[in-house]
């Protein structure tokens, strides 16, 4: 069995500020150990289902989070960012079994989560065929583009309410609840404990998993912080600038979303 795993930090056990998701800054160390540990459980949980190849991306910040030496040994780990527009999921394919997300947050515009956001801080909200969506939904969707299930989400209490509402197939482990600036966590070592069970449990529930098809019209909307940039970004093929701080892209291929966020969101 081949496991694909993305990891984020905003979504770690207790992190609450942005402070302590930055490299530098205080209270990062201590994180980036978190992050380390539940990549760490995830692998566990994946090895004892009987996991032969597993891939790790760290999907935050710089992608240089995850302490390599810390992770077993048949993990191959990605890091940094190669500019491909699977972003968190970059090297995802068909030859996968499964796809395990770590660590994820809340949406942008939500206040879920003192970090809530979507791939930058510089957008308010994304919107798909009308619905705000989080990066799971992006990664979601694009592991059903390559055919491969996400079976397993950690992550704050609204992204793990947003997977089961998508697939009440996938298995979810609650890591905290935000509350305005603050979150309200379980003790570091019981999440451990529930992502490296609840991700052996997914993994061996696998041969029952059904698939979600994907949708085959798409209607991406995009609003900025800044009407300026919205403006900008208006000029790449297919968009339209609907209105001051937003602009809109209708496609009927999934590829084509992923490949507009590349140059109006994420660069």
């Amino acid at each position: 069995m081949k496991v694909y795993i993305s990891a984020d930090i905003e979504g770690i056990a207790g992190i609450s500020h942005w402070d302590e998701a930055t490299i530098g800054q205080p209270g990062y160390e201590a994180f980036r150990e978190q992050m380390t540990r539940a990549v760490i459980a995830a692998c566990e949980g994946s090895l004892a289902a009987g996991a032969t190849q597993i891939t790790v991306k760290d999907a935050h910040d710089s992608g240089r989070n995850l302490i390599p030496e810390r992770l077993p040994e048949p993990v191959q780990l990605i890091r940094g960012w190669s500019g491909h527009p699977y972003c968190m999921v970059q090297e995802l394919d068909r030859s996968y079994d499964a796809l395990l997300l770590i660590g994820y947050h809340a949406r942008a515009g939500s206040a879920a989560n003192p970090l809530a956001h979507t791939y930058t801080t510089e957008v308010s909200q994304i919107r798909l065929n009308g619905q705000a969506i989080a990066e799971f939904h992006l990664v979601s969707l694009t592991a059903a583009y390559e055919g491969v299930p996400v079976v397993f989400v950690a992550g704050d209490a609204e992204v793990c309410a947003e997977a089961k509402a998508y697939d009440a197939q996938i298995e979810t482990v609650v890591t905290h609840k935000g509350m305005g600036q603050s979150v309200i966590a379980p003790h570091p070592q019981q999440v451990l404990r529930a992502i490296r069970q609840g991700v052996e449990g997914s993994l061996r529930r696998l041969p029952a998993y059904r698939p979600r098809p994907l949708p085959d019209h798409f209607q991406l909307e995009v609003d900025y912080k800044d009407p300026a940039r919205a403006y900008r970004k208006s000029f790449y093929p297919g968009c339209r600038w609907i209105a001051d701080s937003t602009v809109r892209l209708e496609v009927s291929e999934w590829f084509e979303v992923l490949r507009a966020l590349e140059f109006i969101v994420l660069t």
